[in-house]
C-alpha cells in the first residue's frame, strides 16, 4: 500500500451504504471507519486493538474465514454482531496490504447483505433495460443531450444510429422534437414525472412515415441535490392508437347511419363519417332508382347505373400525380394513384351519372374506366355496398400522400362500415318504398285538395309526416248534402305506417255513407265510434290461417279524432261535433278571429258516450279553418301556443281576401315535411249563402185538393226564375210528394223550392216512417210515385229532424 494511512487510525469513507476495517498481521483492528461504527453501533474507540473475530456473532467461524482467505477467495459473507446485540448479515470483500514476505495488513469492505442484494438487482436491471429492444431507453443530460440509447430507441427511417450527444431536433420533425422537448423540460424543472403521454413523431427524412410514442420521463439528480438529466421511455403504441381509432371510427360511422330512414340522408352520413377518420375525401355511390325506393336492376350484360349520391372532404390542391404505391403491408386491392377520371377539377358533382360497374364480383376496386372519381387522390380504396345479396353501391375514400398509403386494416375497416352502412341503406330504401305505397294509397282515398259548392269554396293541404315516423292517418273530406248544405270533415287515425292510412280509409268511406243518410254531426259521430271499437275484431280475424298476423299487427290503430260540421247555406248556420278533436276556427270577414266553442267529445274507439252538436251563425264570406293537431303541435308540444299561431296568421286580412289555396299555403309555411312528427291536414272553407230571392216555401193544408195550388204556386216561381224548362217535371215531382206527404202522415206539410246550383225540391211532414221505392206490378193502382220521381230527377232522398221527416229532389239547372 503506497499511501500512508490517514491519523488517529482514521479511514476516509469508501462507500455511502459500506463500511471499511483495516486489520494488521495478526488480525486485530488497526482502523475504524466513521461508517463501520455507524453500521454496528460500535466507536472507534470500543473496537480498535480487538481480534476481528470479536466483531462475529459466532466467533468460531473466524478460522473458515482465514482458510477461504489462504485458498485465495476475496470475497464472502458473514454474520456480524452490532453494539446492540442484534445480528446483521453482511458481504464483504478482503485485500492485502503489501508486506516484505507476507501481508502487513487487511483491507476490509463491508456492505450489508441486503444493501449488497439490492445494488446486484439495481446493475442487472439497468444492464436490460438498456440490452432489451422492446421499450426504447434513453439517458438525457440537464441540457436535453442524448448520454445513452438501448439499440431500440427509434429505429425508423431518418434517426442516426449513434445518438450520443444529439438532441432530438436534429433529427426529429422541428414540431415534433420542440413539443417533446417541452414536457422533458417541464420534468427536469418540477421534479414531477411524466406517464405515458403519447406524441406522434416524424423524422426530417420521412415525414409521411410519421408513429405515435408513449413516452414517460423522471429526474436524476445527486444525492446532493443536483439535477443530472433525466431517463425517458418511449413505447411505439402506434397500432394501438390506429386499433382504437378505427374501433372509434366503426362505431361513429354505424350510429351515423343507423339515424335516419332517408337514403340520401344515410349517403351523406356515411359520407360524413368517413373523413377525416379513413380519408380526406369520401364518395358514395349508389345504384340509381335505390334512393326512391327501388330495387337496383342490372341490364343484360349485369351491370349497375351508378349516380352519385354524397360527398364529403376536400379536393387534392392542385392534384397529385404520385405518391406511395404501398408497403408490404398495403392491401393488394387497394389502388394508388388518381382515378380514371380524377384531375384538379375534382369529381362531378352529387346526383351525376358516374359509371356503370357490375352487379356481381369486385366493385370498382381496381383501376379501369369504371374505377371511382376521387379527384386525383394518390391513395383511394373502395368497397361495395351490398346488403341481403344485393349490391346498391360503392363507397370509396382518397387521402393525401401524406398520410400514407392505406393498410389491410383500413381496408378491413372500410369494408365493416360498409357492410353496417349498406344495411341501414337497404333498411332505408325499403322504408321509402313502403312510404311511398303509403303516401300514393292516402293521397288516392284523399279528395280534390280544391273544390267549389254552392255552399262553400274550399280548399285542403295535405303534408306527411317526416320519415322517422312515417306516413300517418290523416284525411279531410268536403261532402255535398242535400238542399246545397255541404258536410266538412277532417280526421286524424292514431299511429303511422299503411296501417294507419288503411284505418284511415275505412274510416272516410264510412263517414261517406253515414253522410249520405243526412244524420246529424253527434248521430254520425256515434255511429262512427260504434264502427272504429269493432275494427280491431274485424283485424284480428282478417286471416285466421295466418299465426303471425295479429303478432305483426298488434299495435295497429284503433283510434281516431275526428271533426265534422255541417253548413247551411240556405240559413247561414254551422253546425259542428267533435271527436276529441282541436276545434274549428273562423274568421269572420272583417279579419276577428275566434275558435268555435265546440265541447270535444271522447276520441273515437272509447265507446258508450255522447257527443254534442254546437250550432253557430256565419257571415258570408268567413273562412272556417279545420285542422289536425300536427297544424298546431310544436317542437314543445305546446298546443296553446300553436292556436294562438294559427289564429295570428288566419287573422290578416291580406290572406283572407286572397285565394284560399294561398292562404292554406301560408298557414303551413315553416313546417317542412321533412321534419314534421306528425301530418298536418288543414282544411279552409269560405262560406257562400243563398239569397232569400232563390229559396220559396210554401205551407200546404191536409188537403189533397191543396196539391193543385202547389203546382200552381211552383210554377210561376220558376217561369219568374227563368226555368221554364223544368216545370213540367217539377210539377210531376212535387204532385207525387205532396200527395204521399198528405196520404201518409197528414198535416202539416212544408213545401219549399232552392236554386244554388240545381234545383232542389222539399217536401217535409211530421211523419217518421221511411219512404221506400218499390217496383210496381202491371195491376197494381198505386206504389209508381217515387220511381218516377227517380226517373225524372238526378237524385233523391230523404233525412230527418226533430220535427220529421224532409223527402228532397234534385234537378240540374239548364245551361
Amino acid at each position: 500500500m503506497s499511501d500512508p494511512l490517514p491519523p488517529e487510525n482514521a479511514l476516509p469513507p469508501v462507500a455511502e451504504d459500506g463500511a471499511a476495517v483495516l486489520l494488521d498481521e495478526r488480525g486485530r483492528i488497526d482502523a475504524w471507519t466513521e461508517e463501520a461504527g455507524a453500521l454496528l453501533g460500535r466507536p472507534a474507540a470500543d473496537v480498535l486493538g480487538q481480534p476481528a473475530r470479536a466483531l462475529l456473532a459466532d466467533p468460531a467461524a473466524w478460522p473458515a474465514l482465514v482458510a477461504a482467505y489462504g485458498r485465495g477467495a476475496r470475497r464472502g459473507d458473514a454474520v456480524l454482531r452490532t453494539g446492540r446485540g442484534e445480528e446483521l448479515p453482511v458481504v464483504f470483500q478482503a485485500f492485502g496490504l503489501a508486506g516484505d514476505s507476507r501481508p502487513a495488513g487487511f483491507l476490509v469492505l463491508a456492505t450489508p447483505a441486503a444493501r449488497a442484494v439490492r445494488r446486484h438487482q439495481d446493475r442487472a436491471f439497468v444492464r436490460e433495460l438498456f440490452l432489451q429492444d422492446r421499450v426504447g431507453f434513453a439517458v438525457f443530460d440537464a441540457g436535453l443531450r442524448l448520454l445513452r440509447t438501448n439499440t431500440h430507441l427509434l429505429p425508423y427511417t431518418g434517426v442516426p444510429e449513434d445518438l450520443r450527444g444529439r438532441r432530438l431536433g436534429e433529427f426529429l420533425w422541428p414540431g415534433d422534437a420542440d413539443s417533446v422537448e417541452g414536457k422533458l423540460r417541464e420534468v427536469l424543472r418540477t421534479g414531477r414525472p411524466l406517464m405515458g403521454v403519447e406524441e406522434s413523431l416524424r423524422t426530417i427524412d420521412d415525414p409521411s412515415g410519421g408513429v405515435v410514442i408513449s413516452i414517460s420521463a423522471f429526474r436524476l439528480q445527486s444525492p446532493d441535490g443536483r439535477v443530472l438529466g433525466l431517463t425517458a421511455l418511449f413505447t411505439d403504441v402506434t397500432e394501438l392508437r390506429r386499433s382504437t381509432e378505427r374501433l372509434d371510427l366503426l362505431h361513429r360511422a354505424t350510429a351515423s347511419v343507423g339515424r335516419s330512414l332517408s337514403v340520401s340522408d344515410t349517403g351523406r352520413e356515411l359520407a360524413a363519417a368517413l373523413v377525416p377518420g379513413l380519408g380526406d375525401l369520401a364518395v358514395v355511390e349508389l345504384a340509381d332508382g335505390v334512393v326512391h325506393g327501388e330495387e337496383p336492376m342490372p341490364d343484360r350484360d349485369g351491370r349497375l347505373l351508378l349516380r352519385r349520391t354524397a360527398v364529403a372532404g376536400r379536393l387534392p390542391e392542385g392534384g397529385d400525380d404520385g405518391g406511395p404505391e404501398g408497403g408490404d403491408d398495403t392491401e393488394p386491392g387497394v389502388r394508388s394513384g388518381g382515378g380514371a377520371n380524377g384531375g384538379p377539377e375534382g369529381p362531378a358533382d352529387a346526383g351525376a351519372v358516374l359509371a356503370v360497374i357490375p352487379a356481381e364480383g369486385d366493385i370498382g376496386t381496381r383501376r379501369g374506366p369504371d374505377a371511382p372519381d376521387l379527384g386525383g387522390y394518390p391513395a383511394t380504396m373502395t368497397a361495395p355496398l351490398r346488403a341481403r345479396g344485393m349490391a346498391l353501391g360503392r363507397v370509396s375514400v382518397g387521402r393525401h400522400r401524406d398520410r400514407g398509403p392505406y393498410l389491410r386494416a383500413d381496408r378491413d375497416l372500410l369494408r365493416e362500415i360498409a357492410g353496417r352502412a349498406a344495411l341501414a341503406l337497404d333498411n332505408a330504401r325499403r322504408f321509402t318504398r313502403e312510404r311511398r305505397a303509403a303516401v300514393g294509397l292516402q293521397r288516392s282515398m284523399l279528395p280534390p285538395t280544391q273544390n267549389e259548392t254552392p255552399a262553400a269554396s274550399t280548399s285542403a293541404v295535405y303534408l306527411p309526416a317526416g320519415t322517422a315516423t312515417g306516413v300517418g292517418g290523416d284525411w279531410f273530406d268536403v261532402i255535398p248534402l242535400s238542399s246545397a248544405r255541404v258536410a266538412l270533415v277532417v280526421g286524424d287515425v292514431v299511429g303511422h305506417g299503411l296501417a294507419a292510412t288503411a284505418t284511415m280509409g275505412r274510416l272516410r268511406t264510412a263517414v261517406r255513407t253515414l253522410a249520405d243518410l243526412d244524420l246529424e254531426p253527434d248521430e254520425l259521430l256515434a255511429h262512427l265510434d260504434d264502427l272504429v271499437v269493432q275494427l280491431p275484431a274485424y283485424s284480428e280475424e282478417a286471416d285466421p290461417d295466418d299465426h303471425g298476423w295479429r303478432d305483426r299487427h298488434a299495435t295497429s290503430p284503433t283510434g281516431a279524432t275526428c271533426a265534422y260540421a255541417i253548413y247551411d247555406p240556405v240559413s247561414g248556420r254551422c253546425s259542428v261535433a267533435s271527436a276529441g278533436h282541436p276545434p274549428p276556427a273562423v274568421a269572420d270577414p272583417s279579419g276577428a278571429v275566434s275558435y268555435l266553442p265546440v265541447d270535444p267529445g271522447p276520441p273515437l274507439g272509447v265507446g258508450g258516450l255522447p257527443f254534442e252538436v254546437t250550432e253557430v251563425d256565419l257571415a258570408p264570406g268567413s273562412v272556417l279553418a279545420l285542422y289536425t293537431d300536427g297544424l298546431i303541435e310544436g317542437r314543445d308540444g305546446d298546443l296553446d301556443a300553436g292556436m294562438a299561431e294559427l289564429a295570428t296568421r288566419l287573422a290578416r286580412r291580406r290572406a283572407l281576401a286572397g285565394p284560399l289555396r294561398e292562404l292554406g299555403q301560408d298557414l303551413v309555411t315553416g313546417r317542412p315535411a321533412a321534419g314534421l312528427g306528425d301530418d298536418v291536414t288543414l282544411l279552409l272553407a269560405r262560406t257562400r249563402t243563398v239569397s232569400p230571392e232563390d229559396v220559396a216555401v210554401w205551407p200546404v193544408k191536409a188537403d189533397p185538393a191543396a196539391v193543385g195550388q202547389v203546382r200552381e204556386a211552383a210554377s210561376a216561381r220558376l217561369r219568374a226564375w227563368g226555368l221554364d224548362e223544368l216545370v213540367f217535371t217539377t210539377e210531376l215531382v212535387l204532385s207525387e210528394l205532396v200527395t204521399n206527404a198528405i196520404r201518409y202522415a197528414g198535416g202539416p206539410v212544408e213545401v219549399r223550392l232552392i236554386r244554388a246550383g240545381r234545383l232542389i225540391c222539399e217536401v217535409s211532414d211530421p211523419s217518421a216512417t221511411h219512404p221506400r221505392m218499390r217496383r210496381a206490378q202491371a195491376t197494381d193502382e198505386g206504389g209508381r210515385g217515387l220511381y218516377l220521381v227517380a226517373q225524372l230527377t238526378t237524385r233523391w232522398g230523404s233525412r230527418y229532424s226533430r220535427r220529421g221527416k224532409t223527402i228532397w229532389a234534385e234537378q240540374e239547372l239548364p245551361r
